[in-house]
């Protein structure tokens, strides 16, 4: 294994969650195949997705971590299986000692609104809470200077070539390439051309674009079937997640049904 990737070290002496073990050697499988795949990793996972009822049984135990849970003053509306879920994001500080011991940047506790979306939940056996799917962070290319309208026009493709790539080396149809770039970009009049040439030949139903929210980039898609491991990029964000891009994950990305 080539990419110096750390899962959380004493992961289960903070969270009683059953499926844990199962997504994290998910997680490894797909770092072998990134690194065959020449896609350089984060040594640490972008973000964690964990369902839970009450949110208390995630949010407090990773306040103990060093999380701080709410970071960045919003909530996350996740339409999943049809039904209403409510994500809130804890941010781990850059300074964090946790940091070294592998742990994500960020955590999406994911909790039902009603008592359909909880039973919902519950259904799927995985426990309460359980973990739905942890994200790798790619290295993004350098910025060498280059404006945000510059820079698109190199992350996108890079981005496709990393979806196909990833592809092959998998054997599993990737999931939808969510693209939330800086809005100054979607803006410019050049922006529809130039990105049907960043695009390529994706399809328009496999590709979602959007501006992101507070700026930066977040170019994400999922690489094993269910929606149990993610790849992300991320440059300059200053929330967690774009509210557009997580309701089509939500409704059309992820089932509490991963077939396992």
């Amino acid at each position: 294994m080539g990419s110096p990737v750390q899962l959380p070290q004493y992961f289960h002496e903070h969270l009683n969650i059953e499926n844990a073990s199962q997504r994290f050697e998910e997680a490894l499988h797909v770092v072998d195949k990134t690194d065959a795949a020449g896609i350089p990793l984060f040594p640490n996972l972008d973000h964690a997705a964990i369902f839970t009822d009450p949110p208390h049984l995630v949010s407090g135990p990773l306040k103990q971590v060093g999380y701080v849970n709410g970071w960045d003053t919003r909530c996350y509306p996740s339409p999943v299986d049809g039904c209403d879920y409510i994500n809130v994001s804890a941010r781990l500080p850059a300074e964090s000692p946790a940091r070294s011991r592998g742990w994500f940047d960020y955590v999406a506790v994911v909790h039902p609104v009603d008592r359909e979306a909880h039973d919902k939940m519950l259904s799927q056996g995985y426990g309460n809470p359980f973990l739905h799917h942890v994200t790798w962070g790619i290295v993004p290319p350098e910025r060498r200077g280059d404006d945000d309208f510059a820079y698109a026009a190199r992350v996108v493709p890079f981005m496709v070539e990393t979806r196909s790539r990833m592809a092959e080396v998998i054997g599993e149809e990737p999931g939808t390439l969510i693209l939330a770039l800086p809005l100054a970009v979607i803006d410019r009049p050049e922006f529809r051309n130039r990105f049907e040439e960043w695009i390529g030949e994706v399809s328009p139903d496999q590709y979602q674009v959007e501006a992101m929210q507070g700026g930066g980039f977040l170019v994400q898609f999922f690489v094993l079937t269910g929606g149990r491991i993610e790849v992300a990029l991320r440059v300059d964000t200053q929330q967690t997640f774009n509210p557009r891009s997580v309701h089509k994950i939500s409704k059309d990305e992820i089932s509490t049904n991963q077939g396992g």
